[in-house]
């Protein structure tokens, strides 16, 4: 990446290295041009790998640990955003195409022409998921491989549940889950995925608008958004759909699962659930492409050794605390 570095308060200029890739940008080594102890506290603000010589957009973002920009060599990101993005649509088409057929007049041309193709629309919604998670950018590397896993699980139980149980009694998958509120267990972490992919969207920061119904859960979010912003993680886009959503998709399943909820809740909450993943698949495509790229200062300061990280944070907090000043 040919790059250029920013910075107004630079006193001493880290040189970036270009190293191995890493969800899907170059990892950045910073090389201080003095040792940390002879720098005296002169250490500025990292100069992200990020500032190229052609901004696309014309726009320099500042990001937790410095200015960056969206350049000509994120051609590849932006590529990958796209194909994020519509990995969210074909999750999104599938599961409302599928689960209309519970709205559906029965016998009707319409629903039978749904109901015969539901493992097929199962299979295309998961692949659109897997392709999403795949792409998709979190800071913390650790929650990625998470998602990722639970997704796998899923697919894995799905399998399992359709050519061991839904089968041989000639049902498809999703009428087997429907009959049976225990094969929630097998194809929940598919769901519990989604789940996550739509929090990273969401919640954190739309809290003012829930409070009222989620009042006990009030301290973990206060202690999840402290923690976050200790370690420069940013997980949402504060959009109001995936927040919900985050409610609703483990509300539904458990429901399901524990038969506490009847037909007509869990008809409302479906009906939710389709409309509010119409909503953010569709937004997607109205969201800057930098949105998804992410604040690329964050990947460049995971790249760093512990002690650069350290020295990097206490020249940021000593120039946050000039500017109270």
């Amino acid at each position: 990446m040919a790059l250029r570095v920013l910075s107004a308060t630079l006193l001493t200029v880290p040189k970036l290295h270009s190293s191995k890739k890493r969800d899907g940008f170059s990892e950045a080594r910073v090389s201080l041009s003095s040792s940390i102890p002879r720098v005296s506290g002169r250490i500025g603000s990292i100069r992200c790998q990020a500032l190229g010589e052609g901004s696309v957009d014309g726009i320099v973002y500042q990001g937790t640990y410095g200015p960056w920009t969206v350049d000509s060599s994120d051609v590849r990101e932006m590529a990958r955003v796209i194909l994020y993005r519509s990995g969210l649509v074909t999750a999104a088409a599938s599961f409302v195409v599928a689960a209309s057929a519970s709205f559906l007049p029965e016998n009707s041309l319409l629903s039978n022409v749904v109901n015969e193709n539901l493992n097929s629309l199962y299979v295309l919604g998961a692949g659109g998921l897997g392709l999403s998670l795949y792409l998709i950018h979190i800071y913390v590397t650790e929650i990625k491989r998470t998602l990722q896993a639970l997704w796998a699980l899923g697919v894995v139980g799905s399998l399992a549940t359709y050519t061991s149980l839904a089968q041989p009694t000639g049902q498809n998958l999703i009428q087997y889950v429907v009959a049976n509120p225990m094969a929630v267990w097998f194809v929940g972490p598919l769901f519990a995925a989604l789940t996550g992919l739509v929090f990273k969207e969401g919640p954190l920061k739309i809290v003012d608008y829930v409070k009222k119904l989620v009042s006990a859960l009030q301290k973990i979010f206060r202690r999840v958004r402290r923690l976050r912003e200790q370690n420069g993680v940013s997980l949402c886009y504060g959009k109001l759909e995936a927040g919900i959503l985050t409610f609703i998709i483990p509300t539904i399943l458990l429901g399901h699962l524990t038969g506490v909820m009847d037909d007509g809740v869990k008809l409302t909450l479906l009906a939710s659930w389709m409309a509010l993943f119409v909503i953010f698949a569709a937004r997607k495509f109205t969201q800057p492409i930098k949105d998804d790229i992410g604040d690329k200062s964050v990947f460049i300061f995971n790249a760093l050794p512990d002690e650069e990280k350290k020295a990097l944070i206490e020249k940021l907090q000593q120039e946050k605390l000039k500017n109270l000043d």
